[in-house]
């Protein structure tokens, strides 16, 4: 296999925690495979999602495109009058593969569309449904993976749930599965991408065709449906909660504590949460053990050393840290900075990189490895010369965006190395010190000792969002002090007289 066309194996996890793998400092030994996967390659500890909302974000991974930019802006079962698929004649990876020779597969979880699924986007695999955001446990294949092994079906109890506003049961968050390992979703799909990879290996040694594999699970998003050795894994008495478990929602915009009441944090005792994170934590290990298999698979099959192997997940998920489960419009870093591990033929072994890193920088990564052409990801930049242990220039900070989950709800936010600034157009801004305050508790954005740091980095985003064409920063003309304005607000062309056509528009102060 040359070079130039690696192999390429994608495994991506579904609102996953950077905190649960044990190369992210989780003690408990449920990551054993991932870890061994960092230990091999190169891990991001500053790697985010450009927004955390699934399709969204998975819809960034296809094009290379920030989500304002490529317009799918929600998802299907909960969508506030935005896109739900990309426009026809858009650019994705899977197309510039394909025109290069390559096999391109998925298996598990699409979410990326609601009228083009995974076969017409061009990936093979297993008919599932392409807008399922749980384990489609009705899905034919799998029923028909259930007879051809007489595996029993899908059955649970002890379902964990609290209770809602209006006094209705709450959303499901986790139950217990009457099915044993071998029966669950996760190691079904695991076995339908051992057998694609068979079938890829066959091609790429006898006609040099190189392949690009993604294995989508659905999980650990909630709600987490387990078998008793994974539901029972961990002891919550191990679980230290998260200090964000304090969270008072004082001089928080309200939609948070609105959020927290939807998902019925506040009707369940300590020791449910405790007992949900535990389970959480045992959904890791047994995506970890599916994911165990088909390194082994590649192993057996001679692939490893000629195939890239990413990890990643599409955002995070709260687990009640904030009082909150899921995700939503709340900016945190529970929810934006996910796990980011690659390996690839020739890279450095066991780096840890500092740069900020996204998922959009995978589209990018994917075409570079393949010997193409990465521009017309144009909001990517691949981290193969990260990978292969280089320092070049590198953005300083990271721009995310979310557009809403339930009801539209437009954010902004910039991280840099010790600060983040959140923009809410429809209530009180947030700046969090992540050196002095980790778990984003205090909002000081209007303390007025945080002035200067302030100014420079509602400037810095400003100047980032005009250089992407995200047309957030009208928003910001008006709200905020951005230095000279160099353009018509108003945008009618009819009035020079309330801006200063000039060059010289101060730059923002260092952060």
């Amino acid at each position: 296999m040359s070079a130039s066309r690696s192999n390429i194996l994608f495994l991506m996890t579904d609102q996953h925690r950077t905190d649960t793998l044990g190369c992210y400092g989780n003690p408990c030994g449920i990551s054993p495979n991932l870890d061994a996967l960092a230990a091999y390659g190169t891990r991001f500890d500053r790697w985010y999602t450009p927004t955390a909302i699934c399709t969204p974000a998975r819809v960034s991974l296809l094009t290379g495109q920030a989500p304002f930019r490529h317009r799918v802006l929600a998802n299907r079962e909960r969508n506030v009058g935005y896109l739900e698929d990309l426009a026809p004649g858009s650019f994705t990876f899977v197309d510039a593969l394909r025109r290069a020779g390559y096999n391109t597969g998925l298996v598990g979880k699409w979410h990326a569309g609601s009228d083009v699924d995974s076969h017409a986007a061009g990936f093979d695999g297993p008919d599932l449904p392409g807008d399922a955001w749980h384990n489609p446990v009705d899905a034919a294949d799998y029923r028909a993976y259930l007879a051809e092994h007489d595996l029993p079906g899908y059955e649970i109890s002890d379902r964990i749930r609290g209770s809602l506003p209006n006094g209705g049961e709450g959303n499901l968050l986790a139950a217990r599965l009457h099915q044993p390992l071998e029966a669950t979703f996760e190691h079904y799909l695991a076995t339908r991408t051992i057998e694609q990879l068979e079938k890829y290996a066959e091609d790429a040694h006898r006609d040099e065709k190189p392949f690009f594999l993604q294995l989508n699970f659905f999980g650990p998003h909630l709600p987490y449906v387990l078998p008793d050795e994974y539901f029972d894994l961990i002891d919550p008495e191990q679980i230290t909660l998260p200090k964000s478990i304090a969270e008072t929602f004082q001089g928080k915009p309200t939609v948070q504590a609105n959020y927290s009441a939807h998902w019925a944090f506040d009707t369940m005792p300590l020791e449910v949460t405790r007992k949900l994170v535990a389970v959480y934590w045992g959904y890791v290990a047994l995506i970890d053990h599916e994911i165990g298999r088909v390194m082994e698979a590649m192993r057996g099959l001679g692939l490893i050393d000629s195939t890239a192997v990413f990890f990643t997940s599409d955002h995070g998920e709260f687990t009640g840290a904030h009082r909150l489960h899921d995700k939503g419009p709340a900016m945190y870093e529970d929810i934006y900075r996910t796990a980011g591990i690659m390996r690839m033929p020739g890279g450095v072994q066991g780096q840890v990189r500092d740069e900020f890193v996204s998922l959009l920088d995978c589209t990018a990564t994917i075409l570079d490895l393949a010997g193409l052409d990465p521009s017309p990801a144009m909001d990517s930049r691949s981290l193969v010369p990260l990978a292969h242990g280089a320092h070049p220039d590198w953005d300083e900070d990271i721009i995310c965006e979310f557009h809403g989950h339930h009801f539209p709800y437009p954010q902004r936010m910039l991280r840099t190395t010790r600060y983040k600034l959140i923009v809410n157009p429809e209530s009180v801004n947030e700046l969090y010190d992540l050196q002095c305050d980790p778990d984003e508790l205090l909002n000081i954005h209007d303390h007025p000792e945080m002035a200067e740091v302030r100014q420079a980095l509602t400037t810095r985003l400003y100047q980032r969002l005009r250089e992407r064409g995200d047309n957030f920063y009208h928003w910001m003309t008006t709200m905020f002090e951005v230095g000279g304005v160099d353009y018509d607000p108003t945008q009618s062309g009819l009035d020079d007289s309330t801006y200063a056509r000039r060059s010289d528009s101060p730059q923002p102060a260092g952060s």
